[in-house]
């Protein structure tokens, strides 16, 4: 059996891939576009692995997605695929437009032709799992409760009502054609292999590398987070069981404002790489300009995907944050791959720091 991805080489799609191979026993087709944030070093473990097949292209392409479709007859699609950056959805929505939109468009014209062909029992069987954001709910206060699947859609970025909108053409695909799909729309996720332009492996690379930790406004912006491989196997709970039609959020129970967090990475780099002269990271923070449209807090309600379907967090905050910090120790060559001239053009412009 096979099931194909898209987005296979990004972070979370990645992980993804990296634990599906380990965990079963099928094949992964693994379509993805390798834009920046797409890395083949984060899959180089899977050189020489036959039920791994990469292929590079785009989910907008529907030649060759059909081919693909035809080709490995998969019985699942999971849809990992979008331009993810809040803060380049600012600066450039066109690529939003564009990848999270039209591309789950056609995304979704390919797999309904396809799965329109399949015989009556494999027709029944297929899924198509589409992975969302908890952005697209908008923003709460301090004393809101979180979000849960009935809030409505309200999102404050182009980033996130590009995400908005992929979510409702999912939605409209499964009651009108009646493609059997489901919606997982996840926290703040963190862990191995995050392209080091989001927070938590921006402070660990600029941390070691003697340099401004930018936090924004205050840093009392709340996120939940959500340990990447929590993450995907939470996903895979949904794929094997999940009802048709329904909606899945999927939380860390780990609200935690972005300067805690930051200041828990610097006190776990004291404590394992601790500087040569004797100083502390945190004397590294700097405070930047808010971005604009800033949402304060976001905070994700997972007790029906825990009430259906049995699926909670193993880790805590504390417990996987310090996993992240120690593979990017342990990973820096990964790093230095990814950091090229133009990631580090870009930092310095978003943040106003010297890089």
């Amino acid at each position: 059996m096979t099931i194909l991805v898209s987005g296979g080489a990004g972070f979370i799609g990645g992980n993804f891939v990296l634990d599906w191979l380990e965990l079963q026993e099928e094949t992964i087709v693994n379509l993805d576009k390798l834009t920046y944030a797409g890395n083949l070093d984060t899959l180089k473990g899977l050189k020489g692995n036959n039920r791994h097949v990469f292929t590079h292209g785009d989910i907008g392409d529907r030649e060759l997605v059909g081919d693909l479709l035809s080709m490995h007859r998969p019985r699942a699609v999971i849809n990992f695929a979008a331009e993810s950056h809040v803060d380049r959805s600012i600066h450039g929505p066109g690529d939003f437009i564009q990848t999270n939109i039209v591309g789950t468009f056609n995304l979704l014209e390919s797999v309904r032709g396809y799965w329109d062909g399949l015989p009556e029992g494999e027709k029944q069987a297929f899924r198509f799992l589409h992975v969302s954001t908890d952005e697209v709910y908008g923003t709460l206060s301090k004393d809101d409760a979180p979000f849960n699947e009935l809030n409505r859609y309200e999102p404050n970025s182009p980033y996130s009502a590009s995400k908005a909108a992929s979510d409702h053409l999912v939605r409209a695909w499964h009651h009108t054609y009646g493609l059997p799909v489901l919606t997982t729309n996840c926290s703040n996720n963190y862990g191995p292999y995050h392209f080091p332009e989001k927070l938590i492996p921006l402070v660990i690379l600029n941390a070691l590398s003697g340099k401004s930790l930018p936090i924004y406004g205050d840093g009392q912006q709340i996120r939940d987070w959500l340990y990447v491989r929590d993450h995907c196997s939470a996903i895979r709970r949904v794929l094997e069981a999940g009802a048709v039609g329904e909606t899945y959020n999927v939380g860390g129970w780990n609200e935690k404002p972005n300067l805690d967090v930051v200041h828990t990475i610097c006190a776990i780099l004291d404590e394992l790489r601790p500087k040569a002269d004797g100083g502390r990271y945190g004397d590294q923070i700097t405070f930047v300009k808010d971005r604009p449209g800033h949402d304060r807090r976001y905070a994700i309600d997972a007790r029906k995907l825990e009430r259906e379907l049995g699926w909670k967090p193993r880790e805590t905050f504390e417990t996987g944050i310090r996993k992240t910090i120690e593979w990017y120790l342990q990973n820096q060559d990964w790093v230095r791959n990814v950091t090229s001239g133009a990631y580090r053009e870009w930092v310095g412009k978003q943040y106003e720091v010297e890089l």
